[in-house]
């Protein structure tokens, strides 16, 4: 947790510079393409107030981003999703408002560029989010036993060295590539004690199942504690088999 609100506050003050630096320093040069722009549409567009306009999204940006802040200090589970999800949104809301202080002669293109980016954007994040939340299975077969969904994979009996049913779940520190959600993680995450590992876990929904690989460390579990236990007794009599 400390991790993740050592980020958003950097988040914040960030915006916060930037955004004080491009509206009372007039440092225009900190926004993206300004300084590579020609002297006449520069000039246009600090006539038109868009520079400005910049700054202040910055620092409004920064301070609804503030205003969520204290949900992380709650029971509320979707703290971090509604912060930059808020972020997001109401950067690319405002890029599409301040087109119209663009030069005309590219307010259009701009226009439907900063249109385009949000419904990329929304549109990968609600795949990303519906593949993330899509389940999981552990299937024995004859010679190996397959993890299924977003980075799941086979691996063969011979390869296991031991498993273990854990009541709990080792401390999780930091998620290198998956999917860290408030009831969910999927993906490669750093577990203290236990280094780099693959998790497929439902979140407090004890027991855990602890496979170590010759070259991976697995942790998974399923919301049903019954359907947690099966999959460790049919992995654990497969693994003795092929051992």
């Amino acid at each position: 947790m400390w991790g993740l609100l050592a980020v958003h506050s950097l988040v914040i003050i960030l915006f916060l510079i930037l955004g004080w630096g491009v509206r009372k320093k007039e440092g225009y040069w900190l926004i993206s393409g300004f300084a590579s722009r020609p002297k006449e549409e520069q000039e246009e567009l600090i006539d038109n107030g868009y520079p400005q306009k910049v700054g202040s999204l910055l620092i409004l940006t920064a301070i609804g981003m503030l205003i969520l802040l204290p949900l992380m200090f709650t029971s509320f589970k979707y703290a971090t999703e509604v912060q930059f999800g808020f972020m997001s949104i109401f950067l690319m809301g405002g890029n599409i408002y301040l087109t119209k202080y663009e030069v005309p002669k590219k307010r259009k293109r701009s226009y439907i560029i900063s249109i385009s980016l949000l419904i990329a954007v929304i549109g990968g994040l609600s795949t990303l989010t519906f593949f993330s939340y899509q389940g999981y299975e552990l299937v024995t077969k004859e010679k190996s036993f397959e993890i299924t969904g977003m980075y799941g994979d086979e691996w063969g009996y011979e390869d296991i060295t031991s498993i273990e049913l854990m009541e709990k779940l080792p401390e999780v520190t930091v998620r290198t590539n998956g999917v860290g959600l408030p009831t969910l993680s999927k993906g490669h995450f750093k577990v203290k004690d236990y280094g780099s590992s693959l998790l497929f876990i439902q979140k407090e929904s004890s027991p855990y199942i602890y496979i170590e690989l010759k070259d991976m460390k697995i942790f998974i579990n399923d919301k049903d504690t019954e359907q947690t236990r099966l999959w460790f007794e049919q992995l654990s009599e497969k693994a003795d088999i092929s051992q």
